[in-house]
Order: C-alpha cells, then structure tokens, then sequence
C-alpha cells in the first residue's frame, strides 16, 4: 500500500511544492517562498496561459 501510495503522489504531483521549495532555498536564498497555495495558483494559472503540453 505504501507503493501505491507513492505512485500516486507522484503522478499526481504531491512532492512538488517541496522540490521548488528545495530548489528556492538552493539556487535563490534571497527570494520569498510563496504559500502552497500561491504555488499552486501560480502553476495552475501557467498551464492555462502555456497549454503547450496538452492533447486537448
């Protein structure tokens, strides 16, 4: 089970946040890190505006 749940935090994007956290804290330690939320939005709000990557 705990595979499975692995697998599925993956696809579906559960590790993310914390990644660009990571990636913030390395690369750019003078920049805000933004809330979850404002993460989310902003990444939501990209694929709308970029919709590159899509079949549909």
């Amino acid at each position: 089970m705990r595979t499975v749940g692995w697998w599925f935090n993956s696809i579906l994007g559960g590790q993310d946040y914390q990644r660009y956290v990571d990636h913030l804290a390395r690369n750019h330690p003078g920049c805000a890190v933004p809330t979850e939320r404002e993460y989310w939005r902003t990444r939501h709000a990209d694929a709308d505006n970029n919709p590159t990557n899509r079949c549909c």
